[in-house]
Parts: structure tokens; C-alpha cells; sequence
């Protein structure tokens, strides 16, 4: 069985099993960083996983990402996925929601711009 490293980052699972399948994309989703998703039809997608939805089974479940080059989000089903590997390099890695509340304070203080609100999900 292929264990969930201590830090995701290069980590590429076993996503042979369904469930391993579906373990991997709830740690992609969770994860700050991007993946590198590898279709079954051999395109290859790197981004940032926004969502997910989890189905009854494989066909029935998808993963939602923002593409790294700027393109339009894709929806992907786990069937198509035949690889994912997590960013060498987590970009949110050693930040909390600590530091970015009192970010936003000291700009706010600072009569900044800070906002929090978040984008339409479409």
C-alpha cells in the first residue's frame, strides 16, 4: 500500500485502487499547492485543485482545477486521472490562517486595501 508521506510535496501515489484514487484527491484538494494531473488520453494538466466532488464510484466522481497556465478551469473525472503528483514545492507551506489574518490587520491598520472576500466559484 502506498502510505501518505509526512509532507505531500513530490509525493505521486499508487492511484490504482479506487480508494487510494479518491484519498489522493481529497489530499490534492486540501493541499495549497498544485498537482500535475495525467489523463488517461495522456494530457497533462498542472494546477491547483479548487474542488471536488465524490461520488459512488470512479465514473461518478470529479476533481475541478485551475490550470496553472491561466486557461479555463477543467472538470475531470477520478476515471480519466492515471497519475497525480503533488508540487515539488508547496507554495503555501509554513503560512497559516494566523499569519494571513494578521497580514491583513496590519493593512488594514495601514488604511491598505485588504479584502476578504473570495472570487465567484461560478
Amino acid at each position: 500500500m502506498n502510505q501518505t508521506p509526512a509532507k505531500l510535496e513530490g509525493w505521486s501515489p499508487d492511484i490504482n485502487d479506487p480508494k487510494l484514487l479518491t484519498d489522493a484527491m481529497e489530499k490534492a484538494f486540501d493541499y495549497r499547492g498544485d498537482v500535475t494531473i495525467t489523463q488517461r488520453d495522456g494530457k497533462v494538466v498542472e494546477g491547483y485543485v479548487f474542488d471536488r466532488t465524490t461520488g459512488a464510484d470512479p465514473r461518478h466522481s470529479y476533481v475541478r482545477i485551475l490550470p496553472a497556465d491561466g486557461s479555463a478551469r477543467l472538470t475531470i473525472a477520478y476515471g480519466d486521472i492515471a497519475n497525480v503528483k503533488f508540487a515539488d514545492r508547496n507554495p503555501a507551506s509554513g503560512k497559516s490562517w494566523e499569519t494571513w489574518v494578521k497580514k491583513y490587520v496590519e493593512k488594514k491598520l495601514k488604511g491598505e486595501a485588504a479584502s476578504i472576500e473570495a472570487e465567484a466559484l461560478e
